[in-house]
């Protein structure tokens, strides 16, 4: 099954897509900054209602992707991944449940559990046939405030236990990025330090070096 993949194909730069961040006459193009700069992953993320909107970005951020051979997963919405063709989506405690989004996906669908602070939550979403995992928010979020404190002790337990790729998100920056990635994550997964930039690519950049082996 595909929770047994090769970390690196998630590994890298995971960028989340932000609505309130990203210009929607620029969307395209906003996103298109941080796959050059080096994201290995977009994750589409809108929290709205305006179901054509999102249709029409998800079907065209599912084009950008293949041209740049890169990995498109859609937040929360099982039904929107699977009519865009995308690579997979990323669930949470109060989304689609993970046997459900396999029902609808397939078994080669990637599939990633928010897992917050609790390993627990990781191990039983790995044994239920999750692709991959995430733990978070690790530093202050400008984005989620009020989400749970994970401690990098978490990252080092995953590491050593479990047989998947392990996604760190939560105000993560080009500076506090590299201690993750020494605990055992193999992608940090970014909103704010990529879409609240002035230039994204460049942001981008700061974040891909952190995973060329001769940092």
């Amino acid at each position: 099954m595909i929770q047994n993949i090769n970390p690196s194909l998630l590994g890298g730069l995971y960028a989340i897509t932000d609505s309130h961040l990203i210009p929607k006459d620029k969307f395209i193009n906003t996103v298109e900054q941080a796959i050059i700069g080096g994201a290995s992953v977009v994750q589409y993320r809108d929290k709205t209602h305006d179901y054509q909107r999102r249709f029409r970005e998800a079907l065209a951020l599912r084009k950008l992707c293949q041209h740049y051979k890169i990995l498109l997963i859609i937040n929360d919405d099982v039904e929107l991944a699977e009519k865009v063709g995308a690579d997979g989506v990323h669930i949470g405690q109060d989304d689609a449940s993970l046997k459900t989004a396999r029902a609808v996906l397939g078994e080669q669908a990637i599939i990633g559990v928010s897992c917050y602070n609790q390993f627990a939550l990781a191990q039983a979403a790995v044994e239920a046939g999750a692709s991959y995992v995430a733990f978070g928010r690790f530093f202050s979020s400008h984005i989620k405030p009020e989400a749970v404190q994970a401690n990098v002790d978490l990252l080092h337990e995953a590491r050593e236990k479990l047989n998947c790729p392990v996604v760190a998100i939560g105000g993560i920056t080009p500076d506090n990025g590299a201690q993750l990635l020494a605990a055992g994550a193999d992608s940090l997964a970014v909103i704010q330090g990529l879409f609240g930039q002035a230039d994204v690519m460049v942001a981008a950049q700061r974040y891909a070096r952190l995973f060329q082996k001769d940092v």
